[in-house]
């Protein structure tokens, strides 16, 4: 994984120095970057991470901070935050909290704060590779067609049955599964009820694809708690806007998980 990081600060205090050369040692390339939105803007390309090391210049930097939490959500940087509490209090009246990836309250131990990057890095490097999708469906046609929408996105893999698939499950670990409902011999909720008893694949997303649009079938559906659901009549745009949406909701629930612990 590249450990790179941005380091904003208000000119080169002592402890912004020292929390420089504890990145350094950890391995860490430190690019640092004035608290201005010229200079954050300058280096913003060369690196995910951005370290926020605040001071009671924050109250006056409110182009800055709304500057970078339009870097959250136009390109997903991750936003880690140290500060007193006032100060962290005032930067989350602009940026949400859910938009920073980690906040530390000074005085603060250097080593979590290098072990949460550590993490951090290691989730946005999962989450920015080419993620694997595993497709079951006993419809050939239906599977070219999808496979053609999302092959250019992701790395996908087409099987034509339940019992396929779980062949294929046996040796892989895809990072979604996108399931039939109805199919032959092996039906798309049995497919599921086998995957969640399997302990080394249980963790596994499963998005079901039905041709049924009705309340009581996606109510029996929901009934299977499944991580979501498709209908087979969703459009092109929409269907791969539904993926990479939930691609990007469990790399912010990875996020939230690392901040609770």
């Amino acid at each position: 994984m590249e450990k790179k990081a941005i380091l904003i600060r208000n000119g080169s205090p002592f402890l912004v120095n020292a929390v420089q050369k504890n990145l350094e040692e950890a391995g860490y390339e430190v690019l640092p970057a004035d608290a201005t939105v010229a200079s954050v803007s300058a280096k913003r390309k060369e690196a995910d991470v951005l370290i926020f090391y605040l001071g009671s210049f924050v109250s006056d930097a409110a182009e800055l901070l709304v500057y970078l939490k339009d870097l959250c959500v136009a390109e997903d940087k991750l936003l880690v935050l140290i500060g007193n509490p006032d100060e962290l209090a005032t930067v989350s009246a602009t940026i949400p909290a859910r938009l920073t990836a980690a906040r530390f309250e000074r005085p603060f131990d250097v080593n979590k704060l290098i072990d949460g990057l550590d993490r951090l890095v290691r989730v946005n490097d999962e989450s920015s590779r080419r993620k694997s999708i595993l497709l079951v469906d006993d419809d050939n046609v239906f599977l070219k067609t999808i496979n053609e929408w999302l092959s250019v996105t992701y790395r996908v893999t087409i099987v034509n049955s339940g019992a396929q698939a779980l062949m294929y499950l046996a040796e892989n670990k895809p990072d979604l599964i996108l399931l039939d409902y109805e199919m032959p011999v092996t039906s798309g909720p049995q497919v599921l009820e086998m995957i969640r008893n399997e302990t080394n694949v249980d963790s596994i997303p499963v998005i079901f694809l039905t041709g049924k649009g009705d309340r009581e079938s996606v109510m029996k559906v929901l009934e299977l708690k499944p991580d979501g659901y498709l209908l087979k009549s969703t459009e092109k745009a929409a269907l791969l806007k539904s993926i990479a949406d939930f691609f990007e909701k469990k790399k912010y629930e990875q996020l939230q998980e690392m901040q609770s612990e």
